[in-house]
């Protein structure tokens, strides 16, 4: 099994003049980058009313996404933190405005202008610390905030990630609901160890009807239900009722076990034939921290 990419070089390093040729000319992969974001297309829900909106490509690359949403008839900026990458998308005349940036440094767009946000297979790179100078929870942060703030009011914006453990998708899907982000993850193909894929799908804005998560895709092109993926997850997948408030908002109940249960469990020793003390009011009563 090949080794992840983000876990051999910082991305701006990883793909280098070589690489970025080399990703850019397999069909393999320019086949996977088109169904991967016609599926983002398809979860960010635009009005089908014919009119063009600007969208979002994060870690757009070589241009091979954005030309998915040029062909849907809308228009693009590329974020891009690898030159090399961007170079490729120049000589290949992409549709979209190029930009070279650091997400994890935070968008340098308006307030509101986006209608959309799009991302494949980029935002698990936030998770690593390349530098001395990194926190993942920071520069998630900085993205998040960041993209919350430019983009229009009920935009939604949708992210196929490959989190490299249940760990690391919730600190992705924690960082998104505290900058105000309302949604949750969407996977596809829950069965398939081969076909299977994870869509972070978030809303501008609180919970609420129109927020819900669309369904996702089965083995046979059906729909699953949150019921069946929770089951097939083990209990993995991060359900949108869970999320509609930050975690130190949650309430926590905790269940201690009281006289009750200790009155039981020492009978059931008794009858056992074990020698136990006999009960007395100070039985199963907390002690205090110091004498």
């Amino acid at each position: 099994m090949a080794s992840r990419p983000e876990l051999l070089a910082p991305p701006e390093i990883f793909y280098d003049d070589a690489e970025a040729r080399k990703y850019t000319s397999s069909s393999r992969i320019i086949e996977i980058q088109a169904k991967l974001s016609e599926r983002a297309v398809e979860l960010l829900a635009l009005p089908d009313d014919g009119v063009p909106r600007l969208l979002l490509d994060i870690g757009c690359g070589s241009g091979l996404s954005g030309e998915t949403l040029t062909e849907n008839g809308h228009q693009w900026i590329g974020l891009d933190i690898s030159q090399s990458m961007l170079n490729i998308a120049l000589e290949r005349e992409v549709e979209g405005d190029l930009l070279l940036g650091d997400m994890g440094q935070g968008l340098a767009l308006r307030p509101g202008v986006i209608d959309g946000a799009i991302s494949i297979s980029a935002v698990q790179w936030l998770c690593n610390a390349d530098k001395s100078s990194h926190e993942p929870k920071l520069r998630l942060k900085a993205f998040f905030g960041s993209l919350y703030r430019c983009l229009a009011r009920g935009a939604r914006a949708v992210f196929q990630v490959y989190p490299e453990n249940l760990a690391q998708r919730e600190l992705i899907l924690r960082s998104a609901m505290h900058a105000g982000f309302a949604g949750g993850v969407v996977i596809d193909y829950p069965h398939s160890t081969k076909s299977r894929k994870e869509y972070l799908v978030l809303t501008c804005g609180p919970p609420s009807i129109t927020t819900a998560i669309p369904k996702a895709k089965g083995e046979d092109e059906e729909s699953c239900s949150d019921d069946e993926i929770s089951e097939d997850e083990e209990n993995q997948t991060v359900r949108f009722s869970d999320r509609q408030r930050p975690r130190k908002m949650q309430k926590i109940t905790k269940k201690g076990k009281g006289r009750e249960w200790v009155l039981r469990k020492k009978e059931q020793m008794r009858n056992k034939g074990i020698n136990v003390p006999p009960n007395t009011k100070y039985t199963a009563r907390k002690r205090k921290a110091r004498f």
